[in-house]
């Protein structure tokens, strides 16, 4: 779980680093032969090693490399009528045995050796499309566990062990390291005419249905009352306003007992696996003073929903909000509404 983060005219940079015990030579052929991609890439390669060769990803039968545990599944694929889904890419660097980089349709793979001792250090990095759920920033908490996962069977394969198999426990413990090093999990707020709006989004690897069914069980919400998995300590929920399964929901919230604003979940389908979930919250500008603290509780209750659907326990979000509601805080500092209200 050494993966760093940059962001590069808009795009997600993933670098991973791997001392490995054996001579470039030999890692050489393991990283770009694609016979024996076959055991740790996330799908079958058809290509000739040469620069400004075609290359063909094909996602016709598992390969080992599946090891990305439901994280790495390719960007946009194509299908033919009678062939399996497949994607196009093009080799661009090729140096043998230091440097191997490619294009995989809109995402930029590049692999570089370098000699330690009677081994190598890898420097594998991935540069994401930066756009779509396949390549966006939040997509991140899915591709940095899933490369990890890749590596890991290329790791096995070179030193002659079984390729691991990660288990949900496996993928949830990297998912969490990722999100909480790069903030993934947060919330932002952005000032509207007549307050603010605090927003989540979150990659989940499980579906629509499944994440509906574990915010709102499995007989759904009642009219009359907002489910526990929709609100949290520091929230007077009020009625729910909207119901749209396995969608949406929304409610209003409450101050002191009048009602001010609204909180909706939203789900979507995204590519390639899982949905995504959109979490808003609207706060009138004379309650401002409320945004840094209502972020730190919605942080800490997703991460409690994130580690449910990946089948952990967890603590109660409660009590867990001062030390993020800080630092809220210190960021909201002088965030004003647009509007009149804010004069």
């Amino acid at each position: 779980m050494n993966a760093d983060l940059d962001i590069v005219d808009g795009r997600p940079v993933l670098r991973f680093e791997r001392e490995l015990a054996h001579p470039p030579q030999k890692v050489w052929h393991a990283v770009t032969d694609p016979g024996e991609m076959s055991h740790w890439f996330p799908a079958a390669v058809s290509t000739e090693l040469r620069i400004g060769a075609r290359m063909r990803f094909d996602f016709g039968e598992p390969p080992a490399g599946e090891a990305a545990a439901g994280g790495v599944e390719g960007p946009d694929v194509a299908e033919g009528p009678d062939a399996a889904p497949y994607a196009d890419g093009e080799i661009l660097e090729l140096d043998p045995p230091r440097v191997y980089a490619f294009r995989w349709t809109d995402e930029l793979y590049r692999l570089e050796l370098l000699p330690r001792g009677a081994g190598c250090l890898l420097v594998f990095t991935v540069t994401l499309s930066g756009t779509g759920t396949v390549g966006d920033l939040p997509s991140v908490a899915r591709n940095a566990p899933g490369w990890d996962g890749c590596l890991d069977a290329l790791t096995a394969r070179l030193d002659g062990q079984p390729v691991p198999q990660p288990t949900p426990a496996w993928f949830l413990a990297h998912a969490e390291h990722y999100v909480d090093r790069f903030g993934l999990g947060e919330g932002t707020a952005t000032t509207t005419a007549d307050g603010y709006l605090l927003r989540f989004e979150r990659d989940l690897i499980q579906s629509v249905p499944q994440v509906w069914s574990c915010l709102t069980g499995d007989a759904g919400p009642r009219a009359e009352r907002v489910p526990g998995s929709c609100t949290h300590e520091h929230l007077e929920a009020g009625a729910i306003t909207a119901v749209e399964p396995p969608h949406a929901l929304a409610y209003g919230w409450c101050h002191d007992g009048v009602p001010v604003g609204t909180v909706r979940f939203a789900l979507r389908e995204q590519e390639p696996i899982g949905c995504r979930l959109v979490l808003t919250q609207t706060v009138p500008a004379g309650l401002g003073g409320l945004c840094a603290t209502a972020l730190a509780a919605w942080q800490a209750h997703l991460e409690v929903l994130f580690a449910t659907l990946n089948g952990a326990t967890r603590s109660p979000a409660e009590g867990r909000t001062a030390a993020p509601a800080a630092g809220y805080a210190r960021r909201l500092i002088g965030l004003q509404p647009t509007g009149p209200t804010g004069d």
